[in-house]
């Protein structure tokens, strides 16, 4: 049975999509009565995806959405609360593989579109008292 290429490219479309996760502005337009009561600046970042120091936690959900995990610093000088966010752009993998074991040739050849398997960290954001004290962010 041949597979119609149209229901292979909305299979990958789907995949593809189903990785990406929500922008600023529709996180924006669900909470816009909190957005609207913030200063200009913090709005401003905030439509961008930014966080600044001094940013409590509904700002930076605003911002960049819920954490992929949190971590609880414990240190001399004190307690805080860490958010990690993840890079979960989809990867892209081509594979090809040939089997001559003594019989008929055998090909296969397979693309992968999923999201990573292991994303990497691309920022952290430290809360200190209810507020963002550092950020930290992954160089590429």
């Amino acid at each position: 049975m041949k597979t119609p290429l149209p229901f292979c490219l909305s299979l990958m479309l789907i995949t593809l999509s189903a990785g990406c996760s929500s922008s600023p502005q529709s996180r924006i337009s669900k909470n816009q009565g909190a957005y609207d009561s913030y200063p200009a600046e913090v709005r401003t970042a905030i439509s961008k995806g930014e966080v600044q120091v001094g940013f409590n936690p509904d700002q930076v959900k605003l911002a960049l959405g819920a954490p992929d995990r949190v971590l609880t610093r414990k240190s001399s000088s004190g307690d805080s609360e860490v958010w990690v966010y993840r890079d979960k752009s989809p990867s892209f993998g081509l594979g090809l593989g040939v089997g001559l074991g003594g019989g008929p040739v055998g090909v296969g050849a397979g693309v992968n579109t999923s999201g990573r398997e292991f994303p990497d960290e691309k920022m952290r954001v430290v809360f200190t008292a209810g507020r963002v004290t550092a950020i930290e962010q992954t160089e590429r």
